[in-house]
């Protein structure tokens, strides 16, 4: 891959990031928009992460609040009741593996880290909950911080901008400054495709995504199996994986480094692939 190899503090290890990682999505939601993602049984959810790591996920990401559009919102204490006792029962079999917290509120965040998860992953960048930025800045892992606008169930009507890779930026710039003020080391960026975004922005900022290395920051790309893709090809989210991959690819050569995928061994190939093209 390209020169810059970000690296990440993890269980007071630290991880270069010059093979791009896969992260795996393990949601213990009923009503996940892919029904393949979705293990809310413990025995279901431990298969799940043996599966992650076996394909070559360096990443397992635990949610417990669905983030789809129009998605019922659920309390605190069922998000915990999720997703805090896969935490504890995945941390417990595979010591070794990296495991992320998919919340935008920082008490399940803090609660999850408590029992073994190692990064934040949040898709609201500290919009729904003012403690977050505080919480992962005192536990010093690292945290995602992702772009959108409004709530799960406001998003889509919240898809108006003048000039969408201005105001990202801009929005991310200024929370990696109240985060670099108050001393994290860590961040990942995610634009949010698919959140605040329609269609044709989610295509434009694909096409553009080498401008966000500006920020000089590991860049995570969540696209798998999403609406751009199945909406344009006309097609369902089951049958959405080539579709995914393809776009993977494209972020790959924009330099992403982290993939957020329900697929797993396809996107580690996809990895593999673009390396192997860089090195010639």
């Amino acid at each position: 891959m390209p020169d810059l190899a970000p690296t990440l503090n993890i269980k007071n290890q630290l991880h270069t990031l010059t093979t791009p990682w896969v992260m795996g999505i393990l949601n213990a939601t009923p009503d996940s928009f892919f029904a393949g993602s979705r293990f809310a049984q413990s025995e279901n959810a431990l298969r799940r992460a043996e599966q992650i790591l076996q394909e070559g996920g360096k990443v397992i990401d635990v949610g417990g609040y669905s983030s789809r559009p129009q998605a019922e919102d659920i309390d605190a204490a069922i998000e915990k009741s999720r997703v805090l006792p896969i935490i504890e029962l995945i941390n417990r079999q595979f010591p070794e593996a990296i495991l992320s917290i998919d919340t935008f509120r920082a008490s399940v965040a803090e609660a999850a880290l408590e029992v073994g998860a190692n990064i934040v992953n949040d898709i609201s960048g500290g919009n729904l909950d003012a403690q977050m930025f505080a919480t992962v800045s005192r536990w010093q892992v690292p945290y995602i911080l992702m772009h959108m606008r409004g709530t799960p169930q406001t998003m889509t009507q919240l898809t108006d901008y003048e000039d969408i890779i201005k105001e990202i930026m801009g929005d991310l710039q200024q929370k990696i400054q109240q985060l670099r003020a108050l001393g994290q080391k860590d961040i990942i960026l995610d634009i949010g495709f698919g959140f605040a975004k329609n269609i044709q922005q989610n295509f434009f900022l694909l096409k553009n995504l080498s401008l966000f290395q500006v920020f000089n920051l590991p860049i995570l790309v969540g696209i798998s199996r999403k609406s751009l893709i199945y909406k344009t090809l006309q097609i369902s989210s089951e049958e959405a994986l080539n579709g995914t991959t393809v776009l993977n690819t494209i972020a790959l050569l924009q330099q992403a480094r982290i993939l957020r995928v329900h697929d797993v061994r396809a996107a580690v190939e996809a990895v593999k692939l673009v390396e192997a093209t860089w090195q010639q």
